[in-house]
């Protein structure tokens, strides 16, 4: 059965430090019905919610506040940062909420700090389930960009979230990251749709537009269509031309 995609584009990977509130109309006359973003705690929620309600744009995806699960003693704080983000998420109309697990702890073992994430998320799990909304965790690469975070292959992610046994609890896939990482994307990303609740993208190496370097997103788009995935994919790339030509560009060469 195949799905359908939204393309959502990240604003702060395209526009940098721009209130965001004032790039959003740019964002719709470029054509997309989506955007994403990292963390809310620096942003003007009121100004950012009004803008979606003129513009009719939908929020894909945002940041939880307080990404430290490998640490049972800092669990309390992605609890209660939780508990702030999920009234922001209602007030924007957003059901997914993406969240990092922290830097790895030298002084404990790698299963030690996995059932510490795989215990905050069971803790996580009926608050989001309440909410209506899913966490999505993402693991990032530690060769070029996040040198010592502690989640980076996909197949330990995907293993945590089936320990973990909630339909709120998923995996992002960011292919620019697990490219770096451990390659064989699309067998990643169809394998596991089930378990998957959000895309992202960019250009490799450099993590530039999407139609330079390594990765054929069009047939990586295409499969994961065909593998029955109905959900958004984020663009959190840095143009390397003219920002608004390259997104409009974007999403014409994106077969949705």
């Amino acid at each position: 059965m195949s799905g359908k995609i939204t393309i959502s584009l990240c604003t702060e990977m395209i526009f940098g430090g721009e209130p965001m509130h004032e790039i959003l109309p740019a964002v719709k006359a470029a054509g997309y019905e989506a955007f994403e973003f990292w963390g809310w705690g620096n942003k003007d929620i009121d100004a950012v919610g009004r803008v979606v309600g003129e513009t009719g744009l939908r929020v894909a995806a945002f940041a939880t506040k307080h990404g430290n699960l490998v640490d049972a003693g800092e669990r309390q704080n992605f609890i209660d940062g939780l508990k702030e983000t999920i009234p922001v998420a209602r007030r924007l109309g957003c059901r997914t909420l993406l969240a990092t697990v922290g830097q790895r702890l030298d002084d404990r073992s790698d299963d030690e700090q996995t059932e510490s994430i795989i215990a905050g998320l069971k803790e996580a799990s009926p608050i989001v389930e309440d909410a209506g909304i899913t966490i999505v965790l993402e693991p990032l690469n530690i060769l070029v960009n996040h040198k010592g975070y502690f989640l980076d292959r996909s197949d330990t992610g995907f293993m945590i979230v089936g320990e973990v046994g909630s339909p709120n609890i998923k995996l992002l896939l960011d292919m620019h990251h697990q490219q770096k990482t451990e390659s064989n994307i699309t067998q990643n990303a169809t394998e596991n749709i089930g378990r998957i609740g959000h895309y992202n993208s960019a250009g490799v190496p450099g993590r530039h537009d999407l139609d330079i370097g390594e990765i054929n997103y069009i047939n990586v788009i295409k499969a994961i269509i065909g593998a029955g995935y109905s959900g958004y994919f984020g663009l959190e790339y840095s143009p390397v031309g003219e920002r608004m030509e390259s997104i409009r560009n974007a999403l014409k060469m994106l077969p949705v």
